[in-house]
């Protein structure tokens, strides 16, 4: 037993195969009640089975006579065999097409022990029960038959390999899609959020800047008439003060000069009148020149907010746009058919890309009438 050529050991893993998608078909079918041609393949195979049930046999082999040894080997292959698949599968498709995440005693949701335990009755009854009718069919089989056979099942098995693989890459790069999408759509509503805030805040700048320049100038102006009014008060106070005292001295010494000193007296205060009112018509000037600055840094300012705000309004407007065409894009992603692999296998998850998938498959009874 177990001594076979490598045809026959080819041979065995088609039938597992086949016997493995019946198991699973009929385990998964009576669970959703309804059927489901369950596997990777399109084809009625298991090839995780085919294999499995190969490695059984084969650590079994230096083993046979003892039951414990064969179910501690079971045990020990198909689990390790089951990890390595869910693992690799997991990486190269981004999907896991079997979770035993909530299960106990699970190792990353690849294995669990209840699977483990499992998989060792499974052997002791495989090369107890199952192997021996089915070796002696594959071995009382014509050579030329079992090659015709196998030619055409390895054809067959693939080209199905094949078309399975590129349907699985091909839902993997539809969820890093949809995830990139999501992403965008995400970053573009923050820029959003901060471009409207910018925005709120550049013109509440301006606004401020504007109030501050027009205090600023006003409170200038204020003092400057202040600050001129005084220095002119100071000049007549002085001048009168300096002619009150130019009089007196004439008055002492000579009378008959008052006339002339009263003439000088009013002269000067002409005098002073009119530069009084030269002064007042200079400030009044400089007083209009300042509003006209005010005037004009307040119409510039105001042009700057309104050039702020059409700016921001352009960059907002083509962010609405591209934020739109990509919920589109996104909505034209969901829905889509479901793919056929995911019908053959219900229960698959995607842990790495779980909010695309939750958008594109989140209910496992949707999969059932897609």
């Amino acid at each position: 037993m177990y001594t076979y050529a490598w045809y026959h050991w080819l041979t065995f893993f088609y039938i597992y195969c086949f016997c493995g998608w019946i198991f699973e078909s009929t385990y998964v079918s009576l669970k959703q009640r309804h059927f489901v041609n369950r596997g990777f393949l399109r084809l009625p195979m298991l090839p995780l089975y085919g294999t499995g049930a190969v490695m059984m046999l084969w650590v079994s082999l230096p083993v046979k006579d003892n039951l414990f040894l064969v179910y501690c080997s079971g045990v020990v292959a198909a689990t390790l065999l089951e990890y390595v698949t869910g693992y690799v599968m997991e990486r190269l498709f981004k999907v896991r097409y079997w979770d035993y995440s909530n299960q106990r005693f699970n190792l990353h949701g690849y294995i669990c022990l209840t699977s483990s335990i499992a998989w060792g009755f499974l052997t002791i009854f495989m090369t107890e029960v199952i192997h021996k009718p089915i070796e002696r069919f594959v071995l009382n089989l014509p050579p030329a038959l079992e090659w015709c056979l196998l030619g055409i099942v390895s054809g067959c098995f693939v080209m199905d390999t094949i078309q399975s693989t590129k349907e699985a890459l091909n839902l993997a790069k539809s969820l890093e899609n949809v995830a990139k999408l999501r992403a965008d759509l995400e970053e573009m509503q923050v820029q959003l959020a901060l471009l409207k805030a910018e925005t709120a805040q550049n013109i509440e700048n301006a606004k401020e800047e504007l109030r501050m320049t027009v205090a600023e100038n006003v409170e200038a102006h204020k003092e400057l008439v202040a600050a001129r009014k005084e220095a002119l008060e100071e000049a007549v106070a002085a001048g009168k003060e300096k002619l009150a005292e130019n009089a007196a001295i004439q008055k002492e010494r000579l009378a008959e000069a008052a006339a002339a000193h009263k003439e000088m007296l009013t002269t000067a205060a002409e005098i002073h009148k009119e530069a009084v009112e030269a002064r007042k018509e200079e400030l009044a000037e400089a007083l209009e020149a300042h509003r006209e600055t005010v005037a004009a840094r307040k119409e510039a300012l105001a042009d700057s907010v309104e050039a702020q705000k059409q700016a921001l309004a352009a960059r907002i407007s083509a962010l609405n746009e591209k934020m739109n065409d990509t919920a589109r894009l996104l909505n034209s992603k969901k829905s889509m058919v479901l793919p056929p692999i995911l019908r053959r296998n219900p229960g698959a998850v995607s842990k790495r890309f779980a909010a695309a998938w939750k958008e594109l498959y989140s209910d496992p009874e949707d999969r059932k009438h897609a």
